[in-house]
């Protein structure tokens, strides 16, 4: 492991955190280990593992926002108090917004704007907006990234990566949950998160794809006004839904309203393949004309097409309770560490979840809960799960909470089932587009085209007694070894036996010649068949497996 020098500090930080937590009911409750991750002790060392990662800084909030994504390796009570973790900074100076704004742009912010709010309406740890209206007269939000935040946060993460390696060489631990694979893709969805213009891309591509959803509205995006730093969009003013009172929920249609998001965020992950995947209150607001504002989309999650062939199956067999078709889904959804995974216990796992899920009261009944306790099922079974799908579950988890929000009787299992139909019919036509058809008939193409060379290469090796099959079978050397060592050991344990009963024999014949008291030749058979004993011994402890 090679160590540097400068990032001293972060590993004092880590081992800290490694003494306080690594014997908590983190270890102990989540996929690590074995006790209940809903004791009030356990619910205490979440909210203190919450706190201690905000007063280390941004990096480690961050980290902790994706870990709170994490089913597979956290339990419920630390995804929960991770979820709520908050950037407590103080904003940045205006006059250093002003010069990041200025260098970014190419133009001093007096000839950008006509005014520009001082004050930030909102500030985190990696950026602040301000309001501010163009020289045309449109009012716009502009989101500046702190300076020399991407510089801290990379050498916070080169620091963790050197313990994640360490970790990953070193220990089961690191070994059984891949500390530095997971800690990569945390790295890559921060570094994301740090370039506005991929941001500005993602909320072109969402305007795009909800255009049809008349209730919904995305910013769009001042392109002229953006760079990797700086990104200008329309200024969106609303309410949290999660804030709405009494006279404001009596004035609007929460089911439809609820029913609309949820239509658009399946839409998102089933049909378009890339979701909004941080839909918390702060990020969705209820604007002044009755429609839902969806802000902040650094955080996107992209779904490949076999993948949501089996969300489909998936979310279908959760809202119609069906556990094996559920299982099913995983299993073809996750790798598989272990090619012996007991598939009955698996299945049986998650119909017990699905079956729990039936008795929920509506205002407690979660699809996102319910997809990620099928995460965790998975992480328990030895079934490595995609990280985006963990993602999807944290996603859908926030929206049932929204629809709560918006009406009480909202049915999150109802408008699975409402919508799940006419979103599969909408992939079904995209997939019969003429791009669809044009690259089955390509490889059908190739597949013809192919095929007769392919028959002859067969049909070649089977008539010149060429043609091998490799079969993935037991190690036979292996095998035989083991059994001329179980041999050896039967027939050791034998000789010693009989040189036990022999001088147990000989010890009644009397004799000048003694040892100890005892007739010698007695004596000498039983030390040699000590000696033996612990030879054995000695071979079966220190190189039997």
């Amino acid at each position: 492991m090679k160590l540097s020098p400068s990032h001293l500090r972060r590993y004092k930080d880590v081992a800290r955190l490694f003494l306080k937590y690594g014997n908590s009911d983190l270890v102990n409750a989540g996929g690590f280990g074995g006790g209940d991750a809903d004791l009030p002790e356990a619910r205490e060392d979440a909210k203190d593992l919450a706190v201690d990662l905000e007063k280390l800084g941004p990096t480690f909030v961050k980290i902790g926002q994706l870990l709170s994504t994490r089913s597979d390796l956290l339990p419920p009570v630390y995804l929960d108090a991770l979820s709520r973790l908050q950037d407590k900074v103080e904003p940045v100076p205006v006059e250093e917004v002003e010069a990041v704004i200025s260098e970014q742009l190419g133009v001093r912010i007096s000839k950008a704007f006509s005014s520009f709010d001082r004050t930030p309406v909102g500030s985190a740890s990696l950026g602040q907006v301000h309001r501010a209206v163009l020289r045309e007269g449109r009012e716009v939000a502009v989101k500046v990234q702190r300076p020399g935040i991407r510089k801290e946060i990379l050498a916070d993460l080169d620091s963790l990566q050197e313990v994640a390696d360490f970790l990953d060489e070193h220990t089961d631990f690191g070994r059984k949950y891949h500390t530095g694979r997971i800690l990569g893709e945390f790295r890559d969805t921060l570094l994301r998160e740090l370039d506005y213009q991929k941001e500005a891309r993602n909320l072109m591509e969402l305007k795009r794809n909800l255009a049809e959803f008349g209730d919904l509205v995305v910013p769009e995006v001042v392109e002229a006004y953006s760079s990797p730093m700086v990104l200008t969009m329309d200024y969106l003013p609303g309410t949290k839904v999660t804030d709405l009172a009494g006279p404001v929920l009596l004035d609007i249609d929460g089911g439809k309203l609820a029913d609309e998001v949820f239509r658009a965020y399946l839409k998102q992950i089933l049909v378009d393949g890339f979701f909004h995947a941080d839909p918390h209150p702060g990020n969705l607001l209820l604007t002044p004309d009755r429609r839902i504002a969806i802000l902040d989309l650094g955080m996107v999650g992209r779904v490949n097409a076999r993948v949501r062939d089996q969300l489909v199956h998936l979310l279908a067999g959760i809202s119609q309770g069906d556990g094996t078709q559920v299982a099913e889904a995983a299993l073809r959804l996750g790798e598989s560490e272990d090619a012996h995974i007991d598939r009955r216990q698996f299945v049986n796992s998650i119909e017990t979840i699905l079956g729990e899920s039936k008795d929920s009261k509506l205002v407690d009944l979660q699809i996102g809960g319910i997809v990620l306790l099928i995460m965790q099922a998975c992480a328990s079974a030895g079934i490595r799960i995609p990280a985006e799908i963990s993602l999807l579950g944290k996603t859908l988890m926030n929206l049932d909470r929204l629809g709560i929000a918006l009406s009480p009787q909202f049915d999150p299992r109802a408008a699975i089932r409402r919508n799940l139909e006419a979103l599969s019919t909408s992939r079904l036509k995209d997939s019969f587009s003429i791009a669809g058809i044009l690259g089955s008939l390509t490889e059908t193409k190739d597949f013809l085209t192919q095929l007769p060379r392919r028959v002859n290469e067969i049909t070649e090796l089977v008539a010149t007694n060429r043609l091998r099959v490799k079969v993935d079978s037991i190690d036979e050397h292996k095998l035989m070894l083991g059994f001329q060592k179980i041999a050896n050991r039967i027939t050791m344990g034998l000789l010693l036996s009989a040189f036990i009963v022999g001088s147990s024999m000989l010890a009644r014949v009397e004799t000048t010649f003694r040892i100890f008291g005892y007739p010698g030749l007695a004596m000498v058979f039983f030390f040699i068949a000590a000696l033996g004993a612990l030879w054995l011994m000695l071979q079966i402890l220190v190189k039997d497996e």
